[in-house]
């Protein structure tokens, strides 16, 4: 009899207007919001997953510094995964059920994005991926992933025609990697090949891994061509512009925006001079970058501002996206908001990129691209006018 009673009192109260309160969204409290981050911050690929960190952790000392968001504090938890997509499972895994953070700042890379991808839409966790833009990222539209960057094969299409705009009338080279990576330069390549007519000499694919490229250098050389896409992503484009000096025959050589770090061009010496690539990101020395850049040295050391490149410039602008979001909500934060609120960011100035927008039928936020030259004497790159 009391159950009845006390089921017809909850009954009474639902017709009546009532409502019974909604659970708390994981990662949020009355005082702050936690967000995570899972990327390489050991191995070789540490120079993207440290650097990228580092910028995420600009944009938390900022907003901290200026109250926080709607008065609550940002907490940020990171994850090394080492480039390992095992580990990078495990680290979202942690993260989402374990320290239950509210936001994602990072999915890692390619194949580590891939292995944790399901587990990330399932959970339904706001998750920005400004390390990698494979399409599966955003082909088609995942509701609660955003990709800051640029389509790759989109991009390395851009490079190739104005890099055959001015180079008119050149035999041309291609090296690729055989993975999913390499199959996005290839098809970038092969449209402009198509639509510039370029006459292609040299089709060469590399196994991951390769560390040797004087063979497929040689046969660019014998081949004739005059221009090359090495379409590597860090050391093995410095390791073919190198291995091009040393045989005589440096040409103009395109390289993916990944490469565009200091490190590679300091690695390339002098073999950097006929290096073009494409970017979204501002050059370090650029005027449009000087407020983020004097932001670093507010909120860094010295140490670690040795470490900065430009996936520090996306790692902060991406959150600076998911932070502008997550104040649009207000107090009553949710992941759905947020996901909402997302979706409406258009041309956001972030000062280390160019502008970045999202719409519910596009989460890759294709910002502008320019192109860029090494300069092999300040081992840095410059913007081509």
């Amino acid at each position: 009899m009391n159950r009845r009673l006390t089921t017809l009192a909850v009954l009474g109260l639902l017709s009546a207007g009532a409502s019974v309160p909604a659970a708390a969204q994981q990662g949020v409290t009355d005082t702050e919001i936690v967000i995570g981050d899972i990327l390489p911050l050991t191995g070789p690929p540490a120079l993207l997953g440290v650097a990228h960190n580092l910028g995420v952790k600009v944009a938390v000392a900022e907003v901290n510094a200026a109250g926080g968001i709607n008065g609550r504090r940002v907490r940020l938890i990171s994850e090394d995964d080492g480039y390992v997509p095992s580990r990078t499972i495990q680290g979202v895994r942690k993260l989402i059920n374990s320290d239950k953070v509210f936001a994602l700042t990072s999915v890692s890379g390619t194949a580590q994005a891939q292995a944790a991808m399901s587990l990330i839409q399932q959970s339904g966790i706001p998750a920005m991926a400004p390390i990698t833009t494979y399409e599966g990222l955003y082909k088609p539209v995942i509701k609660n992933v955003f990709a800051v960057g640029y389509d790759m094969a989109d991009a390395v299409a851009e490079l190739v025609s104005q890099m055959a705009d001015l180079h008119p009338g050149k035999k041309w080279a291609l090296i690729s990697q055989d993975d999913e990576y390499g199959e996005n330069v290839r098809q970038g390549f092969e449209r402009v090949e198509k639509e510039k007519k370029l006459q292609v000499v040299s089709r060469q694919i590399y196994k991951k891994g390769q560390s040797d490229f004087s063979s497929e250098i040689l046969k660019v050389k014998q081949a004739g061509a005059e221009v090359l896409m090495a379409g590597g992503v860090l050391g093995e484009n410095v390791t073919m512009a190198r291995e091009l000096e040393r045989i005589g025959h440096k040409i103009p050589t395109g390289v993916t925006y990944v490469s565009r770090v200091p490190a590679s061009a300091k690695m390339m010496g002098t073999a950097a001079e006929n290096v073009y690539t494409v970017d979204y990101v501002y050059l370090e020395n650029a005027p449009e970058a000087k407020g983020f850049v004097e932001k670093l040295g507010k909120y860094l050391s010295s140490e670690e501002q040795a470490r900065v490149n430009r996936y520090t410039f996306t790692g902060y602008a991406s959150t600076r996206a998911l932070f502008n979001a997550i104040g649009r909500c207000g107090k009553a934060l949710t992941w759905d908001c947020t996901i909402a609120e997302l979706n409406k960011v258009k041309d956001l100035e972030t000062g280390a990129m160019t502008p970045i927008t999202f719409t519910p039928s596009s989460h890759l936020a294709a910002p502008k691209l320019f192109l860029l030259k090494a300069d092999s004497a300040t081992a840095t790159y410059k913007t081509v006018k």
